[in-house]
Protein backbone atom coordinates (compact mmCIF):
# COMPACT_ATOMS: atom_id res chain seq x y z
CA UNK A 1 0.00 0.00 0.00
CA UNK A 2 1.21 3.16 -1.02
CA UNK A 3 1.76 6.21 1.31
CA UNK A 4 -1.27 8.95 1.52
CA UNK A 5 -0.85 12.67 2.10
CA UNK A 6 -4.41 13.97 2.11
CA UNK A 7 -3.31 17.74 2.55
CA UNK A 8 -1.36 17.32 -0.71
CA UNK A 9 -4.35 15.96 -1.92
CA UNK A 10 -6.65 18.97 -0.66
CA UNK A 11 -4.44 21.45 -2.03
CA UNK A 12 -4.30 20.14 -5.80
CA UNK A 13 -8.39 19.74 -5.12
CA UNK A 14 -8.45 23.13 -4.61
CA UNK A 15 -6.03 23.90 -7.65
CA UNK A 16 -8.74 22.27 -10.03
CA UNK A 17 -11.40 23.74 -8.37
CA UNK A 18 -9.92 27.05 -9.01
CA UNK A 19 -9.42 25.82 -12.51
CA UNK A 20 -12.71 24.40 -13.19
CA UNK A 21 -11.59 20.75 -14.10
CA UNK A 22 -12.57 18.99 -10.77
CA UNK A 23 -14.77 16.10 -11.10
CA UNK A 24 -18.51 17.00 -10.16
CA UNK A 25 -18.87 15.63 -7.20
CA UNK A 26 -21.66 17.09 -3.91
CA UNK A 27 -20.19 18.88 -1.31
CA UNK A 28 -19.97 17.14 2.37
CA UNK A 29 -20.36 13.75 0.38
CA UNK A 30 -17.49 12.26 2.36
CA UNK A 31 -19.15 9.06 4.15
CA UNK A 32 -17.48 6.27 5.96
CA UNK A 33 -16.36 3.67 3.16
CA UNK A 34 -18.12 0.77 5.26
CA UNK A 35 -21.57 2.89 4.78
CA UNK A 36 -20.80 3.21 1.25
CA UNK A 37 -20.12 -0.42 0.60
CA UNK A 38 -23.37 -1.29 2.96
CA UNK A 39 -25.78 1.20 0.79
CA UNK A 40 -23.85 0.23 -2.82
CA UNK A 41 -24.79 -3.21 -1.60
CA UNK A 42 -28.40 -3.26 -0.76
CA UNK A 43 -28.79 -0.64 -4.27
CA UNK A 44 -26.95 -3.16 -6.41
CA UNK A 45 -28.98 -5.60 -5.00
CA UNK A 46 -32.34 -4.21 -6.21
CA UNK A 47 -30.98 -3.72 -9.58
CA UNK A 48 -29.96 -7.25 -10.19
CA UNK A 49 -33.33 -8.08 -8.60
CA UNK A 50 -34.92 -5.65 -11.55
CA UNK A 51 -33.09 -7.37 -14.13
CA UNK A 52 -34.51 -10.70 -13.42
CA UNK A 53 -31.42 -12.74 -11.50
CA UNK A 54 -31.92 -14.94 -8.80
CA UNK A 55 -29.53 -13.68 -6.37
CA UNK A 56 -30.13 -17.03 -4.25
CA UNK A 57 -28.13 -18.82 -6.78
CA UNK A 58 -24.19 -18.89 -5.13
CA UNK A 59 -22.57 -18.24 -7.99
CA UNK A 60 -25.21 -14.85 -7.81
CA UNK A 61 -25.84 -14.05 -4.11
CA UNK A 62 -22.30 -12.26 -3.31
CA UNK A 63 -22.12 -10.20 -6.47
CA UNK A 64 -23.61 -7.45 -4.59
CA UNK A 65 -21.17 -7.08 -2.05
CA UNK A 66 -18.61 -7.84 -4.30
CA UNK A 67 -19.49 -4.52 -7.06
CA UNK A 68 -20.15 -2.48 -3.63
CA UNK A 69 -16.24 -3.21 -2.52
CA UNK A 70 -14.83 -3.00 -6.21
CA UNK A 71 -16.33 0.53 -6.52
CA UNK A 72 -15.40 2.06 -2.90
CA UNK A 73 -11.69 0.21 -2.95
CA UNK A 74 -10.85 -0.09 -6.28
CA UNK A 75 -12.72 1.72 -9.65
CA UNK A 76 -13.34 4.96 -7.41
CA UNK A 77 -11.03 5.31 -4.72
CA UNK A 78 -9.67 8.44 -6.53
CA UNK A 79 -13.02 10.16 -5.62
CA UNK A 80 -11.72 10.87 -2.01
CA UNK A 81 -8.53 12.80 -1.66
CA UNK A 82 -7.54 11.02 1.51
CA UNK A 83 -6.13 8.31 -0.35
CA UNK A 84 -4.06 11.36 -2.55
CA UNK A 85 -0.50 9.69 -2.89
CA UNK A 86 2.29 11.00 -1.23
CA UNK A 87 4.66 13.37 -3.47
CA UNK A 88 7.73 14.69 -1.83
CA UNK A 89 9.73 16.24 -4.53
CA UNK A 90 13.71 16.20 -4.13
CA UNK A 91 16.06 19.12 -4.91
CA UNK A 92 17.60 19.04 -8.40
CA UNK A 93 21.01 18.78 -7.33
CA UNK A 94 21.89 18.32 -11.21
CA UNK A 95 21.75 22.18 -11.68
CA UNK A 96 22.91 21.58 -15.67
CA UNK A 97 20.52 18.87 -16.22
CA UNK A 98 17.91 20.32 -18.82
CA UNK A 99 16.47 17.84 -21.34
CA UNK A 100 13.22 16.76 -20.63
CA UNK A 101 12.49 13.96 -18.84
CA UNK A 102 9.80 11.76 -20.28
CA UNK A 103 7.42 8.68 -18.57
CA UNK A 104 5.81 6.82 -21.37
CA UNK A 105 3.03 3.86 -21.31
CA UNK A 106 2.06 4.49 -17.88
CA UNK A 107 -1.67 2.30 -17.60
CA UNK A 108 -4.44 3.75 -17.42
CA UNK A 109 -7.56 2.01 -16.39
CA UNK A 110 -10.23 4.42 -15.76
CA UNK A 111 -14.47 4.53 -15.90
CA UNK A 112 -16.64 6.93 -18.46
CA UNK A 113 -18.99 8.65 -16.15
CA UNK A 114 -21.89 8.58 -18.71
CA UNK A 115 -22.00 4.51 -19.01
CA UNK A 116 -19.40 3.30 -16.52
CA UNK A 117 -18.06 1.09 -19.01
CA UNK A 118 -14.34 0.93 -18.77
CA UNK A 119 -11.66 2.84 -20.33
CA UNK A 120 -8.12 1.41 -21.26
CA UNK A 121 -4.82 2.83 -22.29
CA UNK A 122 -1.81 4.60 -21.77
CA UNK A 123 -0.59 7.68 -20.42
CA UNK A 124 2.66 9.78 -21.64
CA UNK A 125 4.21 12.75 -19.31
CA UNK A 126 7.33 14.89 -20.22
CA UNK A 127 8.89 17.29 -18.23
CA UNK A 128 11.81 19.74 -17.41
CA UNK A 129 13.24 19.70 -14.23
CA UNK A 130 13.26 23.04 -12.49
CA UNK A 131 14.05 23.34 -9.21
CA UNK A 132 12.28 19.79 -8.04
CA UNK A 133 12.37 16.26 -9.31
CA UNK A 134 9.84 13.67 -8.80
CA UNK A 135 10.42 9.79 -8.10
CA UNK A 136 9.29 7.95 -11.03
CA UNK A 137 6.76 6.01 -9.41
CA UNK A 138 4.74 9.09 -7.91
CA UNK A 139 4.20 9.60 -11.81
CA UNK A 140 2.48 6.59 -12.03
CA UNK A 141 0.59 6.54 -8.83
CA UNK A 142 -0.40 10.35 -9.55
CA UNK A 143 -2.14 9.26 -13.13
CA UNK A 144 -3.72 5.63 -10.95
CA UNK A 145 -5.38 8.32 -9.03
CA UNK A 146 -7.47 10.46 -11.17
CA UNK A 147 -8.15 7.25 -13.22
CA UNK A 148 -9.63 5.97 -10.37
CA UNK A 149 -12.88 7.60 -10.78
CA UNK A 150 -15.93 8.50 -13.15
CA UNK A 151 -14.04 10.44 -16.03
CA UNK A 152 -13.99 11.63 -19.26
CA UNK A 153 -10.61 11.37 -21.65
CA UNK A 154 -9.99 15.34 -21.75
CA UNK A 155 -10.70 15.87 -18.01
CA UNK A 156 -8.40 13.14 -16.70
CA UNK A 157 -5.76 14.54 -18.90
CA UNK A 158 -5.90 17.96 -17.80
CA UNK A 159 -6.10 16.76 -13.99
CA UNK A 160 -2.69 14.92 -13.77
CA UNK A 161 -0.97 17.86 -15.51
CA UNK A 162 -2.36 20.35 -13.30
CA UNK A 163 -2.28 18.34 -10.01
CA UNK A 164 2.07 17.39 -11.37
CA UNK A 165 2.36 21.08 -12.30
CA UNK A 166 1.35 21.96 -8.48
CA UNK A 167 4.01 19.30 -7.41
CA UNK A 168 6.74 19.85 -9.66
CA UNK A 169 6.44 23.49 -10.25
CA UNK A 170 6.99 23.75 -13.87
CA UNK A 171 5.18 23.04 -17.05
CA UNK A 172 4.41 19.43 -17.76
CA UNK A 173 2.59 17.13 -20.60
CA UNK A 174 0.20 14.67 -20.61
CA UNK A 175 -1.07 12.80 -23.35
CA UNK A 176 -3.36 9.43 -23.30
CA UNK A 177 -4.37 7.59 -25.84
CA UNK A 178 -7.23 4.91 -24.84
CA UNK A 179 -9.90 3.04 -25.79
CA UNK A 180 -13.85 3.27 -24.68
CA UNK A 181 -15.44 0.53 -24.00
CA UNK A 182 -18.62 2.77 -24.18
CA UNK A 183 -17.86 2.80 -27.97
CA UNK A 184 -16.59 -1.15 -28.21
CA UNK A 185 -19.52 -2.80 -26.30
CA UNK A 186 -22.64 -0.37 -26.78
CA UNK A 187 -23.95 2.09 -28.69
CA UNK A 188 -22.17 2.08 -32.31
CA UNK A 189 -20.43 -0.99 -30.95
CA UNK A 190 -17.29 -0.55 -33.21
CA UNK A 191 -13.76 -1.90 -32.06
CA UNK A 192 -10.22 -0.55 -32.62
CA UNK A 193 -10.63 3.20 -31.89
CA UNK A 194 -8.40 5.14 -30.19
CA UNK A 195 -8.90 8.79 -28.61
CA UNK A 196 -6.16 10.96 -28.09
CA UNK A 197 -5.70 13.33 -25.51
CA UNK A 198 -2.89 15.99 -24.85
CA UNK A 199 -2.28 18.55 -21.87
CA UNK A 200 0.59 21.29 -22.39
Amino acid sequence: MSKKDEILGKKIQQELLHQGIETPMKENSNFEDQYKIDQIKHHYRIIMELLGLDLKDDSLADTPLRVAKMFVNELFYGLNYDNFPKCTTVENKLGNYSSPVKINKIPVVSVCEHHFQSIIGTCDIEYTPNNNILGLSKFNRVVDFFSRRPQIQERLTAQIGVALEYILGTDVKVNISATHNCVKCRGVQQDGCITETSYN
